[in-house]
């Protein structure tokens, strides 16, 4: 029986450095990576066999990448509010997330994982960068959540946000190290589904010496790391106060950055620091509606951009769906640049061209990109255009009709997961079920 997969009969979009459109395409996948891209009849003929997936008009296109996610928010869904309510970023951390992290069990972080994770599936995020927060339950944490990854089948990177707020940095990075070893035994095809970074929580929540230890463990097993970077002015000040240095000047110093590190929001960063990611090649994430949500400000994506950061785009676990992110981003941009006319071929490149960079160096695999040899993380949107579109308007169509169309097919490593809007192969109630259950017995503890 032929392994040989086919999605075809749509509009083929390539993405990349090409970034060709090909009306009545289709896409070969083999053994979890693209064969062969091109016009349906030239591609049926390839493998006459194959399993054949109908795109129904639709737009074939490569999986989105998210690059920040926090999987074990999960049961903070439905959360009464506060009384009185958060009134500044730090009451947010002390008094909702901090409390969530440390009533989380084992079973909790697995289920927290499954659930975001089958809604990647529905929205066509095929490969996550994630970081993990559970000070009350560190060692094996990380299993739990590539359990989850594993059985649903999305493309993930773990890592564990290392802190000293509650005394546990150490064992923080025991479990980085403890996961990355495990990811880096594995067989290579298994570290390009799940593999891992170092992670830390954020710099003023990290002494130097949990710090240092962690960028010497880090070098030694070649990884970089995902950390929260300025999100709010309150991380700069704490830095400024106890240490005398900005957070990325402190980080710079202390050997955090670098090519395979990612920094999380950097809202309240300056110029020196702009070109201090530059200059080490540090990637940042910007997350534009969690920085709407908490109210920290508006990331100068801009101005990083042209001073050439190479900036990435993530959800921060408000949701799975870039689609709406990436509007989120332009819109963002607009209001805080009073001035319509900017963004909008920054907002699509940070998910389609950057994105896909920051993870294919992650995984060891060139994602985020339809052509030979590249990961088989193929989706279908329910898109047809009403005018004309061709590789010059192709941003146009994305931003304001793709990202209003439903995701109708995912497919990940060659795998089905989503077709005609049905999962394959997930029991959704029944997960969600039990994840009602442990989230009952959550609360009573949070």
């Amino acid at each position: 029986m032929s392994s040989d997969l086919i999605i075809g009969n749509g509009l083929v979009a390539t993405l990349g450095e090409e970034n060709r459109l090909i009306e009545s395409g289709s896409v070969l996948v083999r053994d979890g990576r693209i064969e062969a891209v091109g016009k349906e009849e030239e591609i049926k003929a390839l493998s006459p066999r194959a399993e054949y997936l109908d795109a129904r008009g639709g737009l074939i296109m490569p999986g989105f990448i998210n690059a920040h996610h926090h999987l074990y928010s999960t049961f903070a869904k439905g959360l009464s509010p506060h009384d009185p309510p958060p009134y500044s970023f730090v009451e947010i951390l002390e008094r909702m997330w901090w409390p969530l992290d440390q009533a989380l069990g084992e079973e909790d972080i697995y289920y927290s994982g499954l659930v975001p994770l089958i809604d990647c599936v529905k929205k066509g995020a095929t490969t996550i960068i994630d970081h993990h927060e559970s000070q009350n339950y560190q060692l094996g944490s990380l299993d739990q959540l590539a359990r989850a990854a594993r059985e649903i089948g999305v493309r993930s990177s773990f890592c564990l946000g290392v802190s000293d707020r509650y005394g546990k940095g150490e064992e923080g990075i025991e479990e980085n190290i403890r996961f990355i070893k495990g990811v880096q035994a594995s067989p290579a095809g298994e570290r390009e589904m799940v593999t891992g970074m170092f992670g830390l929580h954020a710099a003023f929540t990290v002494n130097d010496e949990t710090l240092k230890r962690a960028v010497d463990a880090a070098g030694e097993l070649g990884v970089g790391f995902h950390f929260h970077a300025a999100e709010a002015a309150s991380d700069q000040e704490a830095n400024l106060e106890k240490y005398g240095l900005r957070v990325l000047e402190r980080l710079e110093k202390l050997g955090a950055l670098g090519p395979k590190s990612l920094a999380i929001h950097c809202v309240h960063i300056n110029e020196r620091e702009m070109d201090i990611l530059k200059a080490t090649g540090t990637a940042a994430v910007h997350n534009p509606e969690s920085n709407m949500n908490n109210a920290v400000g508006v990331a100068p994506i801009l101005k990083m951009m042209e001073r050439g950061v190479e900036v990435g785009l993530g959800t921060d676990a408000m949701t799975s769906n870039m689609l709406k992110e990436v509007q989120l981003a332009n819109i963002l941009q607009h209001l805080a640049e009073e001035d319509p006319r900017v963004a909008f071929c920054e907002s699509c490149q940070i998910l389609l061209e950057n994105n896909p960079r920051i993870a294919s160096r992650l995984f060891g695999v060139e994602v985020g990109v339809l052509k030979p040899g590249a990961a088989g993380d193929v989706i279908v949107v329910d898109y047809r255009p009403p005018t004309p579109i061709n590789e010059d308007n192709f941003l146009g169509h994305f931003l304001f009709g793709v990202c209003e169309s439903p995701v109708d097919t995912t497919v990940i490593n060659g795998k089905v997961l989503l077709s005609k809007k049905e999962l394959v192969g997930i029991d959704e109630p029944r997960i969600a079920a039990r994840s009602r259950e442990l989230a009952a017995e959550f609360l009573k503890r949070f």
